[in-house]
């Protein structure tokens, strides 16, 4: 029980009224208080954001930081955390999200939808506990689509190419706070990305066990243009990607990034840079990182806007049954000019590569590819005018499958200048279709070091381990 009242440790309320509003007087300033406190118990048949957004700013008007969901169902649409304030989910608290659109704000008047939880401009945010947040993401998303499809509430921007709508809800969108910790709950089902910072300074994220595979976008962790972040002791299950970094914000980036000790599974790639990529991607440490079942790169690191990205570590991956070990990419998709791919090292990875799609037992599976091709190996490639510098790959260890024939879209060393530039093209490890080499290819780069790195095939491939194009500086072979 959270009640001391000969200490006053809580918020005591006396005058309590729950309706369109809770307005709660107290006979003293504390700490901690509980929904029960304010009138508040688990009801998991009716929405009650507008008393649970009332009792969070009750309570951080009379001075408590820390307001606990105790253990059963409450229903909500957006609601908004202030500064200095945690919320806490006990063990059998589930926080569920309405899935009735009308219930997030934006979504009636305006081209976008408040997050289930959110905060913006703010300090000292966090939350807390071994409890659920589950946005209840397909119902959701269906919703909204149906909603669409009636002419009820037209999605503008709907996606017609993919046959779903854009505007959905995050699970959790944090912006610009400083000080953001999220530790220990349990993420589940957002209708669109799930845990979302942008321009946030000073956060941990920390033992939390995220499973976002209920629609589209899905992905886990989204770090946008922040600086001191540190993501460990994570598991994520995302139908989209793992953890990803991007940048918005052209005179902004990421920089100080520790992402470490987390066990990833996705639909799309595990752990990703871009793909918007305006600002920068700076002083990035990736480590002991387990990667299975995952639809495309273990590693992405990818800048196509204009971003410098230089000085990363990645130390520590053992992926099984992923599509593709590592991609680095400096392309030029938008922006007045390409950014710059410098300084990055790779080692002790190891990963097995499946011939059959990885995501094959998945409800939501990646797109097919639009190419006949064999294999396709790691690769680091940048562009005539625009070359990837000083890249170290140390203690690889990966097996592919083999079985590239000829007949599936002979693409040889002496057709090497066939493989297509595709400067503006989309970043992904597929984007050249068919390569000469079935391990690792590289084109425009400067100052490739290759230690100890094995590169086998469970069966013969008529294509060659390694292949570099316009490449100066390569130190090294594949073993």
């Amino acid at each position: 029980m959270y009640m001391n009242i000969s200490h006053f440790l809580i918020c005591r309320p006396t005058i309590l009224s729950v309706a369109l509003s809770v307005i709660v007087s107290f006979s003293g300033f504390a700490q901690v208080a509980s929904l029960a406190d304010f009138g508040i118990n688990p009801d998991g048949g009716n929405v009650i954001t507008k008393e649970i957004q009332a009792a969070v700013d009750s309570a951080k008007t009379s001075g408590c930081k820390v307001l606990v969901f105790q253990s059963g169902d409450y229903v909500t649409g957006s609601i908004t955390l202030p500064s200095e304030f945690e919320i806490r989910l006990e063990k059998g608290a589930r926080l569920l999200g309405s899935v009735n659109p009308y219930d997030y704000r934006g979504y009636a008047d305006s081209q976008s939808m408040d997050a289930l939880i959110s905060s913006e401009d703010t300090r000292g945010v966090k939350i807390s506990g071994e409890g659920i947040i589950d946005g209840r993401g397909l119902e959701l998303a269906l919703a909204i689509d149906s909603l669409h499809h009636t002419g009820v509430r037209p999605d503008p921007t709907y996606n017609k190419r993919r046959m779903r709508p854009s505007i959905r809800p995050k699970l959790l969108d944090f912006k610009n706070v400083d000080g953001l910790s999220v530790e220990g709950v349990n993420l589940r089902s957002s209708a669109a990305w799930g845990l979302s910072l942008d321009g946030c300074r000073d956060v941990v994220i920390r033992d939390i066990d995220f499973e976002n595979r209920a629609y589209w976008n899905n992905d886990g962790i989204d770090i946008a243009d922040c600086s001191n972040v540190l993501v460990e002791r994570c598991s994520i299950n995302s139908a989209d990607d793992g953890i990803v970094l991007k940048s918005f914000d052209s005179d902004g980036g990421n920089d100080g990034i520790i992402i470490r000790d987390c066990d990833i599974c996705s639909s799309s790639c595990a752990v990703k840079f871009g793909t918007e990529s305006f600002g920068g991607f700076r002083n990035v440490e990736i480590r002991d990182i387990r990667v299975r079942d995952t639809y495309r790169s273990a590693i992405a690191l990818e800048t196509v806007d204009g971003a410098v990205l230089e000085n990363v570590l990645v130390d520590g991956v053992s992926a099984v049954n992923t599509g593709n070990a590592i991609f680095m990419r400096l392309g030029h998709r938008r922006g007045e000019r390409p950014g710059a791919f410098r300084n990055v090292i790779v080692r002790n990875l190891t990963c097995v590569v499946p011939f059959g799609r990885p995501d094959e037992n998945y409800d939501l599976r990646g797109p097919g590819l639009n190419v006949i091709h064999n294999p396709i190996p790691a690769s680091i490639t940048g562009l005539p005018d625009a070359r990837v510098q000083n890249v170290v790959l140390e203690n690889i260890d990966v097996t592919y499958p083999g079985r590239g024939t000829k007949g599936m879209g002979y693409i040889g060393k002496y057709r090497i200048s066939d493989v297509p530039e595709n400067r503006a093209g989309y970043p992904e490890y597929t984007m050249f279709g068919e390569l000469p080499a079935w391990g690792l290819y590289v084109r425009h780069a400067d100052g490739i070091t290759l230690k100890n790195v094995k590169m086998r095939v469970s069966a013969p491939d008529y294509r060659d381990a390694l292949v570099a194009d316009d490449v100066t500086g390569l130190e090294g072979i594949v073993e």
